[in-house]
């Protein structure tokens, strides 16, 4: 093995950052920082007790979009958002539908629908995503 000891002299033109770059950057730093505590606290005024179908798609999509939940573990919450007519067998638009849900609820009783079917990875996806709705609520 042979190793290099030739000095490069490419990075010693660099300058020292100014303190307005310094000053800059603090300004840009306060304001990211001052978005993530906003956004947290807006986070933490989720009731999923009481939404309709988009508030709870919006929210689901607002977590995939961050980073926070992975389109895998979005899954049951699409599963909840989902409503089919009695009357024309057509999903219902949640856009104007304003029914308020408890979907901590509609979570439960998936839970146990799933277990009478013996559908265990829906259980455990269900049980997740109730975990995740307890997480946001606090």
């Amino acid at each position: 093995m042979k190793v290099n000891t030739e000095s490069n002299h490419a990075y010693t033109m660099q300058r020292a950052q100014t303190s307005t770059d310094a000053s800059a950057n603090a300004g840009s730093f306060s304001s990211a920082l001052t978005a993530a505590i906003t956004k947290t606290d807006t986070a933490k005024q989720v009731d999923f007790t009481s939404m309709t179908r988009k508030e709870m798609f919006d929210w689901m999509n607002d977590q995939i979009r961050s980073g926070e939940m992975s389109l895998d573990e979005s899954s049951p919450f699409m599963g909840m958002t989902m409503k089919i007519s009695a009357v024309t067998g057509q999903p219902v638009d949640m856009a104007t539908d304003t029914t308020r849900i408890n979907f901590v609820e509609k979570a439960r009783s998936g839970i146990e629908a799933a277990r009478a079917n013996n559908d265990l990875d829906l259980v455990k996806a269900l049980q997740a995503s109730l975990e995740t709705m307890f997480r946001q609520q606090m």
